[in-house]
């Protein structure tokens, strides 16, 4: 544990669900663990306990990726952690694969087709990993063409890690096969009864396209997804798709919608484990995020920096190609921050590159 976690709060201690299995964190919900074949090795999932129409059964809040093992492991779940009833509805925080990538066959039922149920997700998320399951790779960091030329634009060199990015076509329609043909759309302030709690969505930005986490007052409980984890910074990214964005910025902004919670809410993370200590670790992020900022300024300061200059300053350790395309990404996104900002100006070089300096 990092002297960051220890600031925090972790009520089950070292507790972790074994794959296949459940674990209680708070009445009538239930946390999964699933692996995922990447450095960040696994994902958090939920069941809630629910009603709909005087039926009695799960909500599912994400799924994981696509992939036979995950399957078997959601199998032993239906068949022994579900107290014999049926899943009423599957509710997705973002387009992410690991956690819209099944979303399509448990809405379906599983293998044996138990049930037939609605996708709930915002309008943003659902209509990218629409996209993006048909076979466009743009903007989902994966690959290709599109996102190999974005980072020959910012200073990638590596001809190896060129070429396996441009390889990368099929990443995403490999993890998310498909989608529901249709959705019922989450939005800010919109409040879902699961059960016996009222759930408020709250959207975040800068992560991904439109994140909803979720927050119980009752109970003081928040589903968190990807916006606030306990060990690791979120990734925000500048990608292909949206080459001039800034999501650190908005990132930034959408942590103060969590300003109003308690400082004791149990928050249920995507990665990492439950925790308590929601506005210290807000701090963190906030920390994290300006002191990088200022090494940024720092770097410019001394002579333009393209986003592979500030990429080794940002990550220090050896990185394989699937967190280059996000380690790249988000050295651009904190140059971003101060371009858009007017601390930077953008100059494109004799080589091409594009770099920044005061």
């Amino acid at each position: 544990m990092n002297v960051l976690e220890q600031q925090l709060t972790y009520p089950l201690g070292d507790r972790l669900p074994e794959a296949g299995h459940v674990v209680e964190v708070a009445p009538g919900v239930r946390w999964i663990r699933m692996p995922l074949p990447f450095a960040l090795d696994h994902i958090n999932l939920w069941l809630l306990r629910d009603e709909i129409d005087g039926v009695a059964g799960w909500t599912v809040i994400d799924c994981g990726i696509t992939d036979p093992s995950i399957k078997a492991h959601w199998e032993q779940i239906f068949d022994q952690h579900l107290d014999g009833l049926p899943v009423l509805r599957v509710l997705v925080t973002h387009f992410h694969p690991d956690h819209v990538g099944l979303a399509h066959w448990i809405s379906a039922g599983g293998d044996k087709q138990r049930w037939d149920v609605r996708l709930w997700m915002s309008l943003g998320e659902y209509m990218t990993a629409r996209t993006l399951c048909l076979g466009d790779v743009s903007g989902s960091s994966a690959g290709g063409e599109a996102a190999a030329k974005h980072f020959i634009l910012h200073g990638m060199h590596d001809e190896d890690a060129i070429e396996k990015i441009r390889a990368r076509k099929d990443y995403y329609s490999k993890l998310v096969p498909k989608m529901p043909e249709s959705y019922r759309r989450l939005r800010e302030g919109d409040t879902v009864r699961i059960g016996e709690r009222d759930w408020r969505v709250i959207t975040g930005f800068g992560h991904s396209s439109e994140h909803c986490a979720l927050y119980s007052a009752q109970g003081e409980i928040l589903i968190s997804g990807d916006m606030v984890l306990p060990r690791i910074s979120t990734n925000v990214s500048v990608f292909d798709v949206e080459p001039e964005a800034n999501p650190l910025a908005w990132f930034l902004d959408s942590l103060g919608r969590y300003d109003d919670l308690p400082e004791q809410t149990l928050v249920l993370p995507s990665h990492g484990k439950p925790f308590c200590g929601l506005h210290t670790r807000l701090g963190q992020l906030r920390d994290h995020h300006a002191a990088r900022l200022q090494e940024v300024r720092d770097a410019c300061a001394v002579r333009p920096q393209s986003a592979a200059d500030i990429l080794p300053m940002m990550f220090k350790r050896k990185l394989d190609t699937h967190q280059i395309t996000f380690a790249m990404g988000e050295a651009l996104a904190h140059l971003h921050v101060l371009w858009h900002g007017g601390e930077l100006r953008r100059v494109r070089g004799e080589d091409g590159v594009l770099r920044f300096a005061p």
